[in-house]
């Protein structure tokens, strides 16, 4: 089968391409290495891909890619997008509008135009919900998105949704619960915590700890997005996450426990557009979509733990 992945080289994205080659398929990788994060970074994210024969690489931001690569693909899993509910306001908003809106419009009159149906899968986010007063949210809670980036997030599940209904297309779309895991971004709280245990810097924890989240292993949303690519799936959405909601308190001890390193915590205000709880409702997923997370939340942690403590080794034997 012939696959279009954009955001191939970011975290996701890249375990993402992974397993499709895995799978046998051919896939086309689109990414542009913005500067979210250190380029490097995502460069090294693509090593494994590009073993294989089958997967193409295109360094590009969406909008200026050639419509044909929309045309010959089968299957389009979209992940490109401007990250971070902190960075998403002020200034730096247009980035977001240009990265997620725009871009997603624009992909969507190019699956619109194309001589072939399509299935589209669409990463989203639990930032669309906002803050919620229930333990365990469900696809048609309301969404009140509180940051710039889940307004942008729902702003691309819309143009999806309207698409989709003027178009021969489908389109997946599946809200992403707080993913972890091997190739994190480096601004993301169990990237920053783990890094803070193996070098015995200071985690800056935002608020008091208490605030609780549905983590996902990111090994999980490659499969859940795998599922989402079978044909008898119709346009709908799907939360997903992972085995068990646990606050930033009991997760520092967890790491503490897996590096067996007390962590040296600087407690700090919380930050605009952070949400108290995240939980999700998997009965949809589970019924619809054939969705069950594997990895515990240990299992992922010290999957994660490994693979930055040999990428550390290694940095040390090059420099």
């Amino acid at each position: 089968m012939q696959i279009l992945v954009t955001g191939c080289a970011g975290f996701i994205g890249s375990h993402l391409c992974e397993r499709l080659l895995q799978d046998g398929h051919e896939v086309t990788g689109v990414d542009a290495l913005t500067d979210s994060y250190d380029p490097k970074i995502k460069r090294h994210n693509l090593i494994r891909a590009r073993d294989f024969q089958r997967f193409r690489f295109i360094e590009s931001q969406l909008l200026n890619i050639a419509p044909d690569l929309v045309d010959r693909a089968e299957v389009i899993y979209h992940l490109a997008a401007r990250p971070g509910v902190r960075t998403s306001w002020g200034r730096g908003f247009e980035r977001y509008l240009r990265n997620n809106v725009l871009s997603t419009q624009r992909l969507l009159e190019w699956v619109t135009w194309s001589s072939t149906r399509k299935r589209l899968i669409f990463a989203s986010s639990s930032s669309v919900y906002g803050d919620i007063s229930v333990d365990r949210v469900r696809e048609d809670h309301p969404t009140n998105p509180v940051s710039p980036y889940g307004v942008t997030k729902l702003a691309c599940e819309q143009l999806c949704s309207a698409y989709a209904s003027q178009a021969d297309m489908e389109i997946v779309a599946l809200r992403l619960f707080t993913v972890y895991g091997p190739r994190q971004r480096p601004d993301m709280a169990f990237h920053r915590l783990i890094r803070a245990a193996l070098s015995g810097s200071k985690f800056i924890l935002y608020g008091d700890g208490q605030q609780r989240r549905d983590f996902t292993f990111v090994l999980d949303v490659v499969e859940a997005m795998v599922l989402a690519a079978r044909p008898e799936l119709s346009t709908q959405t799907f939360n997903i996450a992972g085995t068990e909601i646990v606050n930033m308190n009991e997760a520092i001890e967890l790491v503490e426990g897996i590096v067996g390193r007390k962590i040296h915590v600087e407690r700090a205000a919380p930050q605009s557009g952070d949400v108290r709880n995240t939980g999700a409702d998997l009965e949809k997923s589970r019924r619809i979509l054939g969705y069950a997370p594997r990895c515990t939340l240990r299992q992922g942690l010290e999957a994660q733990v490994e693979s930055m403590a040999r990428s550390d080794q290694a940095l040390a034997a090059c420099s």
